[in-house]
């Protein structure tokens, strides 16, 4: 009897000041912005009445201060998992695309070939990191078959979960948008990993909020 999968409510941090630089952060531990901070805040009224049994995180600032109003909300532990963080991305970390460019072409030009197999310097290959995401995800939805779960980490690791769930390549051009703070609810059952996307984008809590502002 195959076990009920666990609903994962996968969510990317809140706006930090680097975002909207277009720099890259990687596994450095940048904090939220203000934008930031407001969305967390709305994103857990917008989940504080829907049932939550668990709520992960990476264990990097941005998510962990998106992840703690929701798991404060619902009155339940705020579980760090370190294979949740951000891609490594060595020496490229701290600049923005235009620098590393300028800086380092041919590594940048290797960078946009997305082969799996491939590092930066000092930094981690595609096939490790989603190697170690999805065993993230695999721990998380045998743990918590039929439960539901928020999963707070980083837009790479929503992009190795819907790629694994679309059974996309790792150079396939992306079809998708990982937005800050907004919610992704996608089956997940283990083992093996499958991930089924059930919903994906979803920042009514966010449009709403910037209407109000207006009026």
């Amino acid at each position: 009897m195959k076990p009920t999968p666990a609903t994962l409510l996968l969510i990317r941090h809140g706006e930090t000041a680097w975002n909207a630089e277009h720099r890259i952060q990687g596994s450095l531990d940048i904090p939220l912005s203000a934008t930031g901070i407001w969305q967390a805040g709305r994103l857990a009224e917008r989940l504080a009445a829907e049932r939550i049994d668990a709520v992960y995180t990476s264990d990097l600032a941005r998510a962990w201060l998106t992840a703690e109003p929701i798991a404060a909300r619902h009155g339940v532990e705020l579980r760090a998992d370190i294979r949740l963080r951000e891609r490594c991305f060595g020496v490229f970390e701290g600049h923005t695309l235009e620098e590393i460019a300028a800086r380092w072409p041919a590594e940048f030009a290797a960078w946009r070939e997305r082969d799996p197999a491939w590092a930066m310097p000092e930094g981690e290959s595609g096939a490790g990191f989603i190697e170690r995401v999805n065993a993230a995800l695999h721990d998380i939805a045998c743990a918590w078959a039929g439960a539901t779960v928020a999963v707070i980490a980083h837009g790479g690791v929503l992009d190795v979960a819907y790629r694994t769930a679309r059974a996309l390549a790792w150079d396939a051009p992306r079809e998708h948008v990982m937005a800050n703070a907004a919610i992704n609810r996608i089956a997940a059952a283990a083992p093996p990993l499958r991930l089924e996307i059930v919903d994906w984008g979803d920042v009514a809590h966010l449009s709403e909020a910037r209407d109000e502002t207006l009026t």
